[in-house]
């Protein structure tokens, strides 16, 4: 299925158990589509959510809303049944937010342009923790439940990692001499996976975060803009090129390609709540909903690459 959204889309999000998606637009409009019907999917919402680009769109509260950032430095709640503003923080940030992540039921994380973090309580719309944790925007942000700490990169080139609970970052990584653009946890919380700007994925082990412990060289030659966990043992990754492919982790491997959103650059990845559709966005103003279950037969297949090691060796990775 794809959808027509009519303007270049920054972000995309599925509700948590229906089968909604909505999306954040370039000139800071906010729609939400029904995708349950065979037939195209019907749109639900067109919301003006912000006076500059939506950036960033999560449901929160269980679904009942969405939460939206732009540049304009604000932060929008909605109504997901009547598009009617929950809640609106003005002057959130003192820089353009870039990027916004669900963590709890009512608890919202935010990165901006300059490298600034804040943790937000949407039913008390305060502020609960703030991080100076970059230098450089924040490109992606992922929340590890257990421990209670948020993960960042940046184009910094950099690894944050910040402790809500003492209220701290608690270690930064070594330059990569690479913008940072994606992250996601892997293998049962035990491995962190980046995805840089010159196609490289960069393994962290949990704990020890100042430099990574392994590099997958050879995936893209262009960056990797998206990274999505399809289980604990594969991700789905999003290039500069269009190119959308699956890869496994550790061992590291290139699966197969399994769709090209188009020529443009892979903006977002997103998968639903059953697991039956990837939904990704690019920068050709269309949303498309893709089958899992069609693109992930003869996922066996695999294509060799190589792993660098941190010391600089590469070994051959057996498939």
């Amino acid at each position: 299925m794809e959808i027509n959204l009519g303007r270049l889309a920054f972000d995309i999000d599925f509700h948590p158990s229906r089968e909604l998606v909505t999306a954040g637009l370039i000139n800071g409009d906010l729609h939400l589509y029904n995708y349950a019907t065979s037939a195209l999917p019907q749109r639900l919402l067109e919301v003006r959510a912000h006076t500059e680009s939506c950036r960033a769109v999560r449901f929160i509260d269980d679904g009942r809303a969405i939460a939206t950032c732009s540049p304009d430095c604000s932060i929008l709640v909605t109504d997901v049944e009547t598009g009617s503003p929950i809640a609106r923080l003005e002057d959130a940030h003192s820089d353009a937010i870039n990027r916004l992540i669900n963590l709890r039921e009512s608890t919202i994380a935010t990165g901006d342009d300059e490298g600034c973090i804040k943790v937000w309580d949407t039913r008390q719309r305060s502020c609960c923790n703030s991080f100076d944790a970059h230098h450089d925007y924040v490109s992606d942000i992922t929340f590890a439940s257990d421990d209670s700490k948020l993960l960042a990169t940046s184009g910094d080139g950099t690894l944050s990692v910040c402790n809500l609970r003492r209220n701290k970052i608690q270690v930064q990584s070594e330059f990569s001499e690479d913008e940072l653009l994606s992250v996601v946890i892997m293998k049962n919380g035990r491995k962190v996976v980046c995805g840089s700007q010159t196609g490289t994925l960069l393994l962290y082990t949990w704990g020890c975060f100042r430099d990574c412990s392994d590099r997958f060289i050879g995936l893209s030659p262009n960056s990797i803009d998206a990274l999505l966990k399809l289980d604990e043992h594969r991700i789905i990754t999003g290039s500069e090129n269009g190119l959308i492919s699956l890869v496994g982790i550790l061992p590291n491997r290139i699966i197969q390609p399994i769709a090209e959103h188009s020529e443009y650059p892979v903006e977002r990845l997103a998968v639903s709540h059953d697991k039956k559709f990837l939904g990704s966005i690019a920068h050709d103003q269309m949303l498309k909903l893709w089958d899992l279950n069609d693109i992930l037969q003869g996922s066996g297949k695999t294509i060799t690459s190589q792993a660098v090691m941190a010391d600089g060796d590469s070994d051959e990775i057996e498939m």
